[in-house]
């Protein structure tokens, strides 16, 4: 038997209208909410994402999830079945921190695979308030799902905001099929 490849799909739109196993947050290390995509998902998500988050920091994340890594929540009121929480870095000009990145996709399909997901949704990790540019983000996320995705998740969608952002998945996802 043959595994096909992990279908990548582009959507624009709102992540948390994915009807998905698991819909990937790009939080904070704090797992408590903050803005953007994370906000977005725990004001959706209800009250028993930032619950099960604070259990979480209770007990294995006392000081708060680190750069790089996932861990995986209830989804609340969200159409999903889980969250995958990661954080991604900051931008730097003086740091290479695009290991960092590239840890946030495949650790959240890592997550995603233990899950039992065979459908992610992820957004473009730290293009956002961390300042990754967007083009740079979009080569990062797409290479990184392309070698790590595990056959049990047959599709990935890259779920991203506006046209800016749908433009510059576009060449990576559309580049290479």
């Amino acid at each position: 038997m043959t595994t096909r490849p992990t279908r990548l799909v582009l959507v624009q739109g709102d992540i948390t209208e994915q009807d998905v196993d698991a819909v990937v947050n790009a939080a904070n290390s704090s797992l408590l909410g903050g803005g953007g995509v994370d906000g977005a998902i725990h004001r959706r998500g209800g009250p028993e994402i930032l619950a099960a988050c604070r259990d979480l920091r209770a007990s294995h994340y006392g000081k708060g999830l680190p750069t790089g890594q996932a861990v995986a929540t209830t989804a609340g009121r969200l159409p999903a079945r889980h969250v995958i929480h990661t954080v991604g870095p900051r931008w730097s000009t003086t740091e290479d921190r695009s290991e960092l990145l590239a840890s946030c996709y495949r650790e959240s399909l890592r997550v995603a695979a233990e899950l039992g997901a065979r459908t992610v949704a992820f957004p473009a990790i730290s293009t956002g308030i961390y300042g990754w540019p967007l083009e740079d983000g979009a080569r990062i996320a797409v290479e990184t799902v392309r070698a790590a995705a595990p056959a049990s998740v047959e599709e990935v969608r890259f779920v991203v905001f506006d046209d800016r952002a749908r433009e510059a998945f576009a060449r990576y996802v559309d580049g290479a099929r």
